[in-house]
């Protein structure tokens, strides 16, 4: 077992690196890894990237004093030396750990580092680095790399779509590229309910008033229906729909840009309509709707590039991951898995 080592919890936000010292840092070493979801980088970041190209890549950029190879544990001579670590060693430590790291979080991050080289060798003079249990989470730590490796080299693979690619999908999913212009009424499904301190839940009657309250909306979204139908405008439908079911907000824009593929299921067939006409009352999860086509189009495929794209890489991703687990099936033993065990 070498004193290089990591510890990686499968489920944890950390994982642990190699420890370096001052003889090996002159060398090429393996860059040691720590993880975290916090790290997340923004476009905003990419910008202040260029800030680090100005350092040497043999410039230290962390020291940690004490830190040594082969110091006892609790030795005051050990604070006489030192780990180093250049600009192009933590380079490689971040491109293990998050590629194009925002510079804003990467003076935090060099301090846990650090500090995880330093529990890391407390541990290894402890003999930590040994042992069954240690065995089996350098097993899990191995997992885990692999795993992630894997799903990083597929994307990259998945990520290049050839122009070909885009305009057989978007001359074959045509439907999904329709934009329309059109006016919507939204019909809440009941009357707004009064004031709190005016309604008891224990009221017998709160019942029968909620469901008259639903059925005078529901009266109402299909008398809109007949008005739409007789040209009147929808602004004005939206503001006596909001009166009936006594909202006392600001009537809404009942203007809309809308995709097909943006539509509930129930509603979806509203883009089969002809400019001028009206749908029927649809069903929406908290009341009705009634639309209006204005005018139709479609969107043209240089804007749509990116979405298929983005479609397309998502379609290739889930192809490569079902074929690779496909590949093998696990089995369970139920009668293990579903007896409660001693704690």
């Amino acid at each position: 077992m070498t004193r290089y080592w990591s510890v990686c919890l499968v489920l944890g936000s950390l994982a642990w690196g190699q420890a370096t010292s001052s003889k090996s840092v002159q060398s090429d070493q393996k860059p040691a890894v720590l993880a975290g979801d916090t790290l997340k980088a923004t476009a905003s970041d990419h910008s202040q990237q260029a800030k680090t190209s100005n350092v040497a890549p043999d410039t230290p950029v962390l020291t940690i004093n004490g830190l040594c190879e082969n110091s006892p544990a609790g030795k005051p001579e050990a604070f006489s030396c030192k780990t180093v670590i250049t600009q192009a060693q933590f380079e490689k430590v971040i491109d293990a750990v998050q590629p194009n790291m925002p510079v804003r979080v990467r003076r935090e991050f060099a301090l846990r580092y650090a500090n995880a080289l330093v529990m890391t060798k407390r541990a290894e003079q402890m003999g930590l680095d040994h042992g069954a249990n240690y065995e089996e989470q350098m097993k899990l730590a191995r997992i885990q790399v692999l795993s992630k490796e894997l799903n990083k080299a597929i994307q990259e693979n998945i990520s290049h779509i050839s122009d070909k690619e885009i305009e057989d999908y978007y001359n074959h999913n045509a439907a999904r590229f329709e934009k329309a212009e059109m006016d919507r009424i939204y019909v809440p499904k009941s009357r707004q309910p009064p004031a709190a301190s005016d309604e008891r839940s224990s009221d017998p009657g709160r019942q029968e008033r909620s469901q008259g309250s639903e059925r005078i909306m529901k009266e109402e979204a299909d008398n809109l229906y007949v008005r739409a139908v007789g040209g009147e405008e929808f602004t004005k439908l939206q503001a006596d729909a909001y009166q009936v079911a006594g909202i006392k907000s600001a009537v809404p824009n009942t203007s809309i840009s809308i995709r097909r593929i943006s539509l509930p299921v129930n509603q979806v067939s509203v883009m089969d309509l002809k400019p001028g006409e009206v749908s029927p009352v649809l069903a929406d999860p908290s009341g009705y709707v009634i639309y209006k086509v204005k005018a139709k189009n479609t969107l043209p495929m240089d804007q749509a590039e990116e979405e298929i794209k983005a479609t397309l890489r998502s379609q290739h991703m889930e192809e490569e991951m079902r074929g690779i687990q496909e590949s093998a099936t696990p089995t369970l033993d139920e009668n293990y898995f579903l007896t409660r065990r001693p704690r």
